[in-house]
């Protein structure tokens, strides 16, 4: 990070530097839209448009018959907009969530979406950033320079994008170059040691060539305090630098060129103790009787102090380069995106989330990504209008995990195994080492079982190519009628292998039959059995309700490890135009290909369907929608019903992920997003989402130990069922109301001077936020209050912002999961605190 700082500080310097004059140039500027004297409406009730390119072609917000919420720049920069998890501030059926790496976010439209944590699951909601198509995100707007606007559409977009938007897309759009000087320098400073440092310059090379030069350094103390190490957890450690290049010889035809480089270097991510079971307040005794070690309280969890024997760490370095070729002829227009990418991610982290030494985690993941997209779309006046498309994405991702034993994790199996008869003043598990001895003598009684540095190695590799033909048409049967048509057919291929290593040597145990212990029974031992110390399966962590009782690799003489689908996609639409009302009712379909399992949890496919992939998802969308525009704002309604066959779940049981198939699961409801300005200096917006989900059949969700009538437990194995079913259950984590709303007053405090205050509120019903975790630990909704207060010089060019996120100091919980190895207890996220800062802009 140390280089990038000092990159970015010399870039700052230069732009600083740059001319605060304009140089006339015969072309007008060139808006992010790529076309002339066109702008994105920011304010309700302007007498602009807002022009959206959703149905990757131009057209008003109000005319687009699609469900799309649409973020502006100026709401980006009032609403500090940091990232794409405070966008879902202001798009309520948009749900964010990133928990255990900075690199693995996971996007939620209408309560569908899916891959948090397992890089073997690709999302259900598609990221583009200026059309390029992100595999992996972090999910920093920071990183971008100035930002044209957001778009977030939701369902299915298959005929339109190429790849995993069987949910939604969202599609960010930066500005492009110009061929005015121009730029800006942001400096943000805030509490919690917040510094952001953001510059963007545009300007011409030539008559024919524009640039624009951006950097960013963006630095913040953590959230959380780790009460072992006293570090501070969940800071911010990140910088980018990125140049965009536009070529444009002439009216036809335009060239785009843009590279960057971002690394993030950050101690993510902490977790709090929502409920400690027995073996963690084990952990938390005093000796004799415990290991004295410190742990969170979860009667304090909002404090936000965590209690690690290793501060977790992220390591991300990404860089890329995309170049988009636009040509525009007499009947169509010709639109090639190519990008290829290049990102390495590495962590570590205390996965059993206390200040005892039990196990600890190890990650690298390098993924390389190539996308190509053609487009041909209509530019004729007529009734009739038309684009047809391709597009490509060749991915190989090499990840390797190690979970690795502590010091210790001997002590913690021991007192969790219990009190030996057999031996006495020993635990049970001592006494198994020890009568085992008696048969085998490379057992040795205290310290074969639970060693430090025993652990789960899992490298895979994932080879991935994919590819879709699209297309959709419009016909406008009369000036008022269109019906709209579009077709998709999408190919994927995963070619993965697996040489996952486990060196535990008491997860390898078969406890039912442990062969020394039977030929002790054999010779007459009274009371031995080869099954006499089943019931420690609760303590075989990795693959101990697996038959093999190890790991099974492939491709092997059953598994080709070689994923195929293919599908065809519909889409059909009616729209009517009313006048002051548009109205639309449309069918679509949907599409995201099966998945492997990248976890140490992964099986072989066994008898009871558990497996290391899932079959795809099929998603079905019917959706009927009002569009009203009237004088100082706009009124938007849709109602939709949604299914999914097939949902990919991905649920972490506490050592891994278990992935299976849903039947399905389906979701009714409706949205409603208005903006009003009913007179020049106040503004008010507001937006709402119901949902009413149902898993219709799910026969195989993962079993969990607080529900003891599904799954119950063995006391002759210590294990439960894989399985329970969760049909005609609602879905966890699907708020059942979500709003916002947002209020903005404007005045001019003198000719030159401008000032705004903005308030926000956000709101979401209260909902059991994982199926893995009781609901009385884990079922929150949120409350957030927003607030800013601008300032604008006009002859100055200089603005000055005073914000605050979450003023009022809600606390919610975003997240929860079994803790790992500790039976009974319960970890979870807790939401950012209340943060606050001044933004001072300078614009050249």
């Amino acid at each position: 990070m140390k280089t990038i700082h000092l990159l970015g500080a010399s870039f700052i310097a230069l732009v600083v530097s740059v001319p605060a004059c304009a140089q006339a140039d015969p072309r007008a500027p060139v808006t992010a839209a790529g076309t002339q004297g066109r702008g994105v409406s920011t304010d309700a009730g302007s007498s602009d448009d807002i022009i959206v390119t959703a149905s990757k072609r131009e057209q008003t917000l109000q005319d687009v018959p699609i469900s799309v919420s649409v973020t502006s720049a100026q709401t980006i920069e009032r609403a500090q907009i940091r990232d794409l998890i405070d966008l879902q501030t202001v798009v309520p059926s948009l749900k964010v969530a990133q928990f255990n790496a900075v690199g693995q976010t996971n996007f939620i439209i209408r309560g569908f979406g899916n891959g948090n944590g397992n890089f073997g699951i690709e999302g259900s909601v598609g990221v583009f950033i200026d059309g390029v198509y992100r595999s992996r995100s972090a999910a920093s707007l920071n990183d971008l320079p100035e930002i044209e606007r957001i778009e977030v559409l939701r369902g299915p977009q298959s005929t339109l994008f190429g790849k995993n938007v069987s949910a939604g897309a969202i599609s960010i759009i930066t500005k492009r170059p110009q061929f005015d000087f121009g730029g800006r320098v942001d400096l943000t400073v805030g509490n919690y040691g917040q510094m952001i440092a953001k510059a963007t310059a545009t300007g011409p090379l030539s008559k024919t060539v524009a640039v624009r030069l951006s950097g960013t350094i963006n630095e913040r103390d953590g959230f959380y305090q780790n009460v072992v190490t006293r570090q501070d957890v969940n800071n911010r450690d990140r910088g980018s630098l990125r140049a965009d290049v536009l070529w444009q010889p002439s009216s036809d035809l335009s060239v785009r060129v843009i590279g960057d480089y971002n690394e993030i270097t950050e101690r993510c991510c902490g977790t709090v103790q929502l409920l400690n079971g027995p073996a963690t307040q084990f952990l938390a005794s005093p000796a004799p009787f415990g290991l004295y070690a410190t742990v969170s309280n979860p009667a304090t969890k909002f404090d936000r102090n965590i209690a690690f024997n290793q501060d977790p760490t992220n390591h991300i370095v990404g860089k890329g380069v995309s170049g988009q070729v636009d040509y525009d002829t007499s009947f169509a227009k010709f639109t090639s995106i190519s990008a290829y990418r290049d990102q390495l991610d590495s962590g570590a982290q205390d996965v059993d989330f206390t200040g005892a030494d039990l196990s600890n985690r190890v990650d690298r993941t390098r993924i390389k990504t190539f996308t190509q997209e053609f487009r041909i779309a209509s530019t004729g006046k007529g009734p009739f209008t038309w684009l047809v498309g391709a597009f490509y994405d060749h991915e190989n991702l090499d990840t390797r995990s190690t979970i690795n034993f502590g010091s210790q994790i001997r002590a913690f199996a021991d007192a969790l195994s219990g009190a030996s008869a057999a031996v006495p003043g020993h635990s049970n598990l001592f006494a198994l080492e020890y009568l085992q001895s008696l048969v085998n003598p490379n057992i040795h009684p205290g310290s074969t079982y639970f060693a430090a540095g025993q652990a789960v190695t899992a490298p895979y590799t994932l080879k991935q190519d994919s590819y879709s033909i699209f297309g959709q048409a419009d016909y406008k049967v009369t000036d008022r009628l269109t019906l709209t048509g579009g077709v998709s057919y999408l190919n994927d291929r995963k070619a993965s292998t697996s040489n996952v290593v486990l060196t535990d040597a008491f997860s390898r145990l078969n406890l039912q039959n442990v062969s020394e212990l039977a030929t002790l029974a054999a010779i007459g031992v009274p009371g031995i059995k080869a099954n006499s110390f089943g019931a420690l399966g609760a303590l075989q962590f990795f693959y101990g309700n697996a038959p093999t009782h190890g790991p099974v690799n492939y491709p092997n003489a059953n598994e080709s490890g070689v994923l195929k689908g293919d599908k065809v996609t519909y889409l059909g639409r009616a729209a009517y135009d009313f006048g002051f009302l548009n109205a639309y009712v449309s069918y679509s379909t949907g599409w995201k290909a099966g998945a492997f399992n990248l976890s140490t949890d992964a099986r072989a496919p066994d008898a009871n369907g558990i497996g290391r992939t899932a079959d795809p998802e099929n998603v079905t969308l019917y959706e009927a929608g009002l569009k009203a525009a009237f004088h100082g704002g706009f009124f938007n309604l849709a109602v939709f019903k949604q299914d999914i066959k097939g949902f990919q779940s991905n649920a972490y049981t506490g050592t891994g992920y278990s992935l299976v198939n849903a039947g399905k699961e389906s979701v009714r409801g409706f949205e409603a997003d208005a903006a009003y300005k009913p007179i020049p200096w106040f503004a008010v917006t507001g937006s709402v989402t119901y949902l009413d989900p149902k898993y219709d059949s799910f026969l195989r969700a993962p079993c969990v130990n607080y529900d003891t009538v599904r799954c119950p437990l063995n006391p002759l194995t210590g294990q439960r069922p894989l399985f329970r079913d969760l049909s005609g259950v609602r879905p966890a984590g699907i708020s059942k109301w979500s709003f916002s709303t947002s209020a903005t007053l404007s005045h001019s405090l003198t000719t030159d001077i401008s000032a705004f205050l903005r308030g926000e509120y956000d709101y979401a019903s209260k909902v059991q936020l994982t199926e893995t975790t009781p609901p009385e630990l884990n079922t929150y909704g949120l409350n957030n209050v927003n607030a800013s207060l601008g300032f604008t010089s006009a002859s100055a060019k200089v603005d000055v912002l005073l914000w605050v996120r979450n003023l009022t100091e809600n606390n919610t919980l975003i997240g929860a999961f079994p803790t790992v190895a500790q039976d009974g207890s319960y970890s979870g996220y807790v939401n950012d605190p209340r943060t606050y800062g001044v933004t001072l802009t300078k614009r050249f």
